[in-house]
């Protein structure tokens, strides 16, 4: 039997909590001394497909890319909207849990959910996430856009391990089913 795939969030948030200031902006995670590309490129070599919302994609496509960061990855938008594709996104406007679980069953490696807010609230209170990988920077930004949205939902997680990347520590737990 193959091994079902898996819904990864790997994300980077400040200690206490935001993923992106008020404004939007990361810059504030760009001062931190990281190491290397603090593990982006060993997950990264992990998944074959992104998710992401409607919203995520706008942030990217606003910060002028020479190239869509995720070109060689099968990349999914859930939209609202009837939008057509492109050659590097496909967007999504069907029943965000079954399309999730349709792609966990067919061959293939990890699915990494991009970004935070709305879609990612959404796969946390539907139980869609089966891993987690944070990475915290030594800031305190005191508000922002929060990692994780206030809700009815409780998810137990279990540590899988630790890892430094010079100031930043990366965290990664597996949901506990």
């Amino acid at each position: 039997m193959t091994e079902k795939r898996k819904v990864v969030l790997f994300i980077a948030a400040s200690l206490d909590g935001y993923i992106a200031a008020k404004d939007e902006s990361l810059e504030w995670l760009f001062k931190v001394e990281g190491e290397g590309d603090n593990g982006y490129s060993e997950f990264y070599d992990t998944v074959d497909t992104v998710l992401m919302g409607k919203k995520t994609y706008d942030w990217l496509m606003n910060h002028e890319l020479e190239e869509f960061p995720y070109k060689n990855k099968e990349c999914f938008v859930f939209t609202r909207s009837q939008i057509q594709g492109t050659e590097d996104v496909t967007f999504i406007n069907d029943d965000v849990t079954i399309f999730t679980n349709q792609l966990k069953q067919q061959e293939g490696n990890n699915i990494w959910i991009v970004g935070g807010g709305g879609l990612l609230h959404y796969f946390l209170k539907e139980k869609l996430v089966d891993e987690m990988i944070l990475t915290v920077a030594p800031t305190i930004l005191g508000n922002g856009i929060p990692l994780f949205k206030e809700g009815d939902y409780q998810l137990d997680l279990y540590l899988k391990g630790t890892r430094n990347f010079n100031q930043f520590v990366e965290l990664h737990y597996r949901v506990k089913r």
